[in-house]
């Protein structure tokens, strides 16, 4: 049963742990969705419209280690590595690691503590090879926000290198992807590394702004540059202008990168944080999301 957090200006809704039951995704603070109360305004979307299709990624769900598997490389075929917020993953083959593979899992315990405008989630450690970290996540409602909170404490004998995003499945009140919508970046915008001619194509860009001139028929991949030696206190703003309704997403880290991937229904900007942590040490950050319309 998922779990309700509302205060009259935002509902949120958030899955209980393990009702994801994938290798990709944190199980803690899986948000499904998002409704702004005036005016019924929606924001969630899963990434595939096709049931059992994708990895089933929905809303704001964040993803620890997409292309740096903690001790994966290390590890002998048979042996396990660990995979924040989802547990310990065995080691298939002397293959790269895949984010979209699916490898025998042995989940962490996840501890909940709800309250009608936050929850907390604590992650407990589990020994691996040397790796051990608990990870805190809270998730509190502050009137037209979603602030979500992290620390993770290493607990274990070797340093952690985490890279942490949230793949943000984003479909404004259901609308279709295309020349409706405008995504906002502060700086000097630039595409970079399109993943084919055809995302170079799709997308047009004026300033700050970047918008799609047709409905896409495929995915679209591309990292975003030029927004890096921006003075601004947000990392990308999506909105919707025939509604007004938009999404605003802030944090109190440098952004490593930000990606765009999307498709006719889902448009996902991604900010990554990539940090060090030595052992017995710990660090925290914080990503607020706002939400409104005009």
């Amino acid at each position: 049963m998922a779990h309700i957090l509302s205060n009259g200006i935002l509902t949120v809704e958030i899955a209980e742990p393990g009702a994801y039951s994938g290798t990709r995704f944190d199980w803690s603070g899986f948000i499904t969705g998002v409704t702004l109360e005036q005016g019924g305004h929606s924001f969630c979307v899963p990434e595939s419209l096709v049931p059992g299709q994708g990895s089933g990624g929905i809303g704001l769900c964040n993803e620890f280690a997409i292309s740096r598997a903690i001790g994966y490389e290390e590890a002998a075929a048979g042996e396990w590595f660990p995979k924040p917020g989802v547990g310990l993953l065995q080691k298939q083959s002397d293959e790269a690691y895949d984010f979209f593979g699916k490898y025998p899992l042995v989940p962490f315990i996840i501890h909940e503590e709800l309250s009608r405008h936050s929850v907390t989630y604590t992650v407990q450690p589990m020994e691996c090879r040397g790796y051990s970290m608990r990870l805190i996540k809270t998730i509190t409602l502050n009137e037209d926000r979603l602030d979500i909170t992290y620390e993770i404490e290493n607990v274990g004998d070797k340093p952690l290198r985490i890279e942490e995003y949230i793949h943000n499945f984003v479909g404004i009140n259901g609308a279709a992807v295309g020349g409706e919508y405008e995504l906002r970046l502060p700086g000097m915008l630039r595409i970079a590394a399109p993943e084919s001619s055809y995302t170079d194509n799709l997308l047009s860009l004026s300033g700050n702004n970047l918008t799609w001139k047709e409905e896409p028929d495929r995915p679209f991949y591309c990292r975003l540059e030029g927004w890096e030696n921006a003075a601004a206190d947000y990392y990308w703003e999506l909105v919707h202008k025939p509604s007004g309704a938009g999404i605003r997403e802030s944090g109190d880290f440098t952004a490593e990168r930000i990606i765009l991937w999307g498709e006719k229904h889902v448009i996902s900007p991604e900010v990554f944080i990539d940090i060090t942590i030595l052992p017995r040490h710990s660090k925290g950050w914080k990503r607020s999301y706002q939400f409104f319309a005009s």
